[in-house]
C-alpha cells in the first residue's frame, strides 16, 4: 500500500519563537505530529536552503551557494536564475521515483522550477518584449496549468510577490493554486511556497508589533490549505528556510574595496557600473553573507588585511573555513564574509549617490549585482510616491520610455535580515509534521530530505 499524498508548505521566515496565540492552526498541526528546530546551512538564504532541503546535500555538493553568484565564464553577476539544471544533485522526488516508479510531484513557486522533472510546475516569469516593456506573466508545465489557474483565480498578483507592494495577496493566490492543483491532479508530493511573512520581517524587524498580524495571516492561509488537504487524506509538513534577525547597520563592503582600488567601475551616462572584467576583487552580497571574488591569488593577503579592519564583519572564511562550512564550491568565490549580529551587507559600490546606476532606484532583481531589500520600500523622500508611480505607468501606457525610480538608496531603512547561522534554535527555521514519522526535536536541514522520503513511504 502506497503512502498518502504529502504536501510540503514552505512558510518563509517562520520560527518557533513566532508561534503562539496567533498560530492556532500551526499549533494544532504540531500537536497532531511534532515540531522540530532545524539547523540551516551557511548561507541561510532562500535558494541555498531550498536546494539543501530538496537534495539533502550541502552547498559544496548541490552548488547553490547563494541566491546569486558571479558566473566567471560570463563575467556577470546573476541573481534569481530559474533553471533547475543549476542544482547539481538529485532532488527528493527524483530519489523517491527510484523506489516508487511513477511518483508524481507538483511545485508551486519553490525556486529552480524551470526545466525541472516535476509533473506540474508554476513559477513567476515575466516576458520582456523587444520594445523594452515588461509583461507580467507566470510560467508552468504543462503550459495549460498557469493559464487555467489564472482563469479561475485571476492574474497572479506579481506586484505583491516582490517590491514595495509585496504582501499577503501573493501567499493567498499560491495557496489557492496549490489547492486547485491538488484537487485536480492529486500529486504524491506537492511543494508550496508562502512568502509574505518574510516581507514585513525584513521591512520592520522581528520585534515590531505589526509582525503578529503577519504571523496570524500566514497561519490563516496555511491553516486553510492544511485543513483541506488533510481532509482529502494527505499528510503535511510545514518548514521554513531561515529566521530573520533585527538589524540596524548596513555594511557597504564594495565601497571599501573600491576605495582601495580593488573594485573598478565603468563610468557611464546611467551611472557607475561594476566592471568585473578589470576588478581585482568585488563582493557579491546576499543579506548577511558576501562572496568575494579575487582575480589574482596574490591579492588575497591584501583583501584579508583590508576586511579584517572593516567593522560589521564577524568572520572572513578562507579556503579552510569555507571547507569547514561545506561551502567549498567554485561558485562561492575565494573568500566568504559573514556579518556581525545586527549588520547586513549592501551591494553599493558607488561613492556618491549622484553616481548610483539608474537601476539602483528601481525594482530590478536581475540587474543588481547583489540582493537589495530596499526594493521593499518606497523612497520616503518622495513627496507623493504613488502619484509618481501613476505618472510612470501612464508613460508606459503611452509607449514612452520611463524609469520607475521610486526605491530608496538609504540602507538604514531595512530592519531585518538573515544569512548568518541563528544565534538560538528558537529564532532559526523549523519543521512541523502532521504525524510522527521521523519525529525528533532538532535536525540538520539536509536531513529534512530523508524525512520527506520516509513520509513518502521510501
Amino acid at each position: 500500500m502506497s503512502a498518502p499524498p504529502l504536501v510540503v508548505i514552505d512558510v518563509v521566515g517562520l520560527t518557533p519563537e513566532l508561534l503562539g496565540e496567533e498560530t492556532p492552526n500551526l499549533n494544532r498541526l504540531a500537536n497532531d505530529g511534532f515540531l522540530a528546530t532545524v539547523t540551516p546551512p551557511l548561507p541561510a538564504v532562500t535558494c541555498t536552503c531550498q536546494a539543501t532541503l530538496l537534495t539533502g546535500r550541502p552547498p559544496r555538493d548541490h552548488g547553490i551557494v547563494a541566491n546569486g553568484w558571479y558566473f566567471r565564464d560570463l563575467a556577470e553577476v546573476l541573481f534569481w536564475r530559474q533553471s533547475n539544471h543549476l542544482v547539481q544533485a538529485p532532488k527528493v522526488w527524483e530519489t523517491a521515483r527510484r523506489h516508487r516508479p511513477g511518483l508524481t510531484c507538483a511545485n508551486l513557486f519553490w525556486w529552480y522550477n524551470m526545466g525541472s522533472t516535476v509533473d506540474w510546475s508554476v513559477t513567476p516569469r515575466p516576458l520582456y518584449p523587444a520594445d523594452g516593456r515588461k509583461i507580467i506573466a507566470i510560467y508552468g508545465e504543462p503550459p495549460t496549468l498557469p493559464a487555467s489557474l489564472e482563469r479561475e483565480l485571476g492574474p497572479f498578483p506579481f506586484f505583491q510577490f516582490w517590491g514595495p507592494g509585496a504582501g499577503v495577496a501573493s501567499s493567498e493566490w499560491i495557496a489557492q493554486a496549490a489547492r486547485l492543483t491538488f484537487d485536480r491532479h492529486r500529486p504524491d508530493l506537492t511543494l508550496v511556497y508562502l512568502p509574505h511573512l518574510d516581507y514585513d520581517l525584513q521591512r520592520l524587524g522581528p520585534d515590531h508589533p505589526a509582525i503578529g498580524r503577519a504571523v496570524a495571516e500566514v497561519d490563516r492561509i496555511a491553516g486553510g490549505l492544511i485543513d483541506h488537504v488533510r481532509g482529502e487524506g494527505a499528510e503535511v509538513v510545514v518548514c521554513s528556510e531561515y529566521g530573520i534577525e533585527a538589524v540596524a547597520r548596513p555594511v557597504a563592503i564594495n565601497r571599501v574595496l573600491r576605495e582601495a582600488g580593488l573594485l573598478r567601475v565603468r563610468e557611464s551616462e546611467i551611472g557607475d557600473i561594476l566592471d568585473p572584467f578589470v576588478s581585482r576583487c568585488f563582493a557579491v552580497v546576499d543579506h548577511q553573507v558576501a562572496h568575494l571574488y579575487v582575480r589574482d591569488p596574490a591579492d588575497l593577503p591584501r583583501v584579508d588585511a583590508l576586511l579584517a579592519r572593516l567593522p560589521g564583519i564577524s568572520q572572513l572564511l578562507d579556503s579552510d573555513g569555507m571547507r569547514a562550512a561545506s561551502l567549498d564550491h567554485p561558485r562561492a568565490g575565494e573568500r566568504v564574509a559573514v556579518a556581525e549580529a545586527g549588520c547586513w551587507f549592501t551591494y553599493d559600490y558607488w561613492l556618491d549617490d549622484d553616481r548610483a546606476p539608474d537601476f539602483a532606484r528601481t525594482v530590478d532583481i536581475h540587474r543588481k549585482p547583489g540582493y537589495d531589500p530596499r526594493e521593499l520600500f518606497l523612497d520616503p523622500i518622495l513627496r507623493l510616491p504613488k502619484l509618481r508611480i501613476a505618472r510612470r505607468l501612464l508613460q508606459k501606457r503611452l509607449g514612452m520610455r520611463y524609469l520607475m525610480d521610486v526605491i530608496p538608496l538609504d540602507a538604514t531603512l531595512v530592519r531585518g535580515s538573515h544569512g548568518r547561522l541563528p544565534a538560538r534554535p528558537e529564532v532559526g527555521p523549523l519543521l512541523i509534521a502532521s504525524n510522527r514519522i521521523g519525529a525528533c526535536d532538532t535536525l540538520e536541514m539536509g536531513a529534512v530530505h530523508d524525512l520527506l522520503l520516509r513520509q513518502l513511504g521510501v
